[in-house]
C-alpha cells in the first residue's frame, strides 16, 4: 500500500476524493497531503437552490487546512476545490470538502481536538500545544459556539435560575440564566439590571421557549430580578434561594462582630480576635481548637454569639418538612430577633440582625416557595465557583464577549464536535 492510499483510507475520503501526493518538508517539519476530486463526485453534487445536478465550472486557488499531527509533525491538507455550476439556473458555488470544519483553515478532526483541549486549559496554552495563534483558535471557538447555540432548543424550559457573576473588579457583572432541571446555561448578558430579563425572554422565545411557560424562578433578593419576573413572566413563582438567605445571615453576624469590636469594651477584642471563620461555619464543621475557642466566647455573653445563635436557628428553619411548619418557624424567629434587638438593650449591636429579620419578613412568600418547588440555586453557585476557577486559570478574558462564549462552551451543553 502506498502512502497516498494509506492516507486516503485514514482520512475516509471514499470514492469522491483521492490523495494525489503525500510529502514531508524536513525544513518546516510539515507533512503535506495534496487532494483532488474524482469524476465520481459529479454524480452527487447538486445545486443548493433547486437541487438540480451541477457540473464542474472551475477550481479555486490552492487552499490549506490544518489537520491533526502525523506522529509529532504538523500536517496540512492542500486542495484546489472545484466550483460547480447548476445545469438549470447557472448558479455557481464552491463544493464543500468532507474534511473541512466550520473554520475554513482547519479540518473537523483538528477542531474537535482543539475544543477538547480548550475545556481543560487556557487558550494561550492550547495555542502553544497545537502550534496555532490564540486569535485563530478564538475565532474557531466563536464559530462553533454560535452555530451550536443557534441550534439549541429551550422548549422544555420551565424552571430557571438567575445569578450575577463578576467579570472583574469595579462592579462589572454579567447576568447568567440557567435551566435548573436540565442543568445548563441558557443565556448570559452584560449587566444585572431589569433590562437583562427583556433580553433573556427574547432569546428564550427565539429558541422555541415561552416566557409564560416558566413556572419557577430561583434568585437572590435582587429588586431588578424581581421586577423583571413580574413584568415578563406572569406565571412564574419567585423562589428566594436558601443559599442567599443564609449568606445574608452570615453577613449580618459579621457586621455584629465588627460593631462589637468597635465598642472597645473590656475583653471584647481579645475574645473576638481571629474568630471570623468560626461564625461562618456550623458547629459540627468546626475544628477542635475552634470549638474550644467558641466555648470560651459563649460564657462572655457577647452580642456576636447571640447573633450566631440566631443564624443557626434561621438555618434550622429549612429543615421543616412542610410549608406550614416552616411559615410558623420563620415567624417565631422574626419575633425573637425583634425582641432581642429592642428589649435586651442590644439594639445598636443587633441592628444588622434586625434588618435581616425585616428582609425575611418582607420576602417570606418567596422564601416559603422553596417548599413548594424544591428549587435551589445550587447549580448556579456551583457554576459560579467553577467559572471563577476558569477565569483565574485564564488570567481573565479580554471582554465579556469572550467570557460569555466560554460560559456557553463549558456549561451550555451544546452539541459540539467530538473526536
Amino acid at each position: 500500500m502506498t502512502s497516498e492510499r494509506l492516507f486516503h483510507e485514514l482520512l475516509g475520503l471514499g470514492l469522491n476524493w483521492e490523495v494525489m501526493e503525500s510529502r514531508f518538508d524536513a525544513a518546516s517539519g510539515t507533512v503535506f497531503l495534496e487532494i483532488r476530486e474524482t469524476p465520481k463526485l459529479w454524480e452527487l453534487v447538486r445545486c443548493p437552490k433547486d437541487t438540480s445536478y451541477a457540473t464542474c465550472h472551475d477550481h479555486t486557488e490552492v487552499m490549506t487546512w490544518r489537520h491533526l499531527n502525523v506522529f509529532q509533525h504538523r500536517c496540512e491538507i492542500t486542495c484546489r476545490l472545484p466550483r460547480a455550476q447548476c445545469r438549470v439556473c447557472g448558479h455557481t458555488f464552491r463544493v464543500r470538502p468532507p474534511w473541512e470544519g466550520l473554520s475554513t483553515h482547519f479540518t473537523k478532526e483538528f477542531e474537535a481536538f482543539a475544543l477538547l483541549l480548550m475545556r481543560e486549559m487556557p487558550m494561550r496554552k492550547v495555542a502553544e500545544i497545537v502550534g496555532e495563534t490564540d486569535t485563530r483558535l478564538w475565532r474557531m471557538l466563536f464559530r462553533q459556539v454560535d452555530r451550536a447555540y443557534a441550534e439549541a432548543d429551550f422548549s422544555n424550559t420551565c424552571c430557571v435560575g438567575v445569578d450575577e457573576m463578576s467579570v472583574r473588579k469595579g462592579h462589572e457583572y454579567i447576568s447568567v440564566f440557567a435551566d435548573l432541571v436540565a442543568k445548563r446555561v441558557l443565556f448570559a448578558t452584560a449587566g444585572k439590571d431589569q433590562e437583562t430579563w427583556v433580553k433573556f425572554v427574547a432569546e428564550l422565545e427565539k429558541h422555541n421557549g415561552h416566557r409564560h411557560a416558566l413556572t419557577q424562578v430561583s434568585m437572590d433578593m435582587s429588586p431588578a430580578d424581581q421586577a423583571g419576573v413580574a413584568e415578563n413572566c406572569r406565571n412564574a413563582q419567585v423562589v428566594f434561594d436558601k443559599f442567599h438567605v443564609v449568606q445574608n445571615a452570615n453577613k449580618a453576624v459579621d457586621q455584629v462582630r465588627r460593631a462589637e469590636v468597635r465598642t472597645g469594651a473590656s475583653g471584647v477584642w481579645e475574645a473576638l480576635r481571629q474568630t471570623t471563620f468560626i461564625w461562618r461555619k456550623n458547629p459540627e464543621n468546626l475544628t477542635e481548637p475552634q470549638q474550644a475557642q467558641l466555648a470560651k466566647i459563649k460564657n462572655k455573653n457577647l452580642a456576636t454569639a447571640k447573633a450566631y445563635q440566631m443564624r443557626l436557628v434561621l438555618q434550622d428553619c429549612y429543615r421543616c418538612p412542610t410549608m406550614s411548619e416552616a411559615r410558623h418557624r420563620f415567624k417565631v424567629w422574626i419575633r425573637w430577633v425583634r425582641w432581642v434587638a429592642h428589649v435586651a438593650r442590644q439594639g445598636r449591636l443587633q441592628t444588622p440582625m434586625l434588618k435581616l429579620a425585616q428582609m425575611v419578613a418582607t420576602h417570606l412568600p418567596g422564601i416559603l416557595a422553596h417548599w413548594k418547588s424544591g428549587l435551589t440555586n445550587a447549580f448556579m453557585e456551583g457554576l459560579n465557583s467553577v467559572f471563577s476557577a476558569t477565569k483565574r486559570k485564564a488570567r481573565g478574558y479580554r471582554s465579556t464577549t469572550y467570557l460569555i462564549a466560554m460560559l456557553y462552551f463549558t456549561a451550555g451543553k451544546l452539541r459540539l464536535p467530538q473526536l
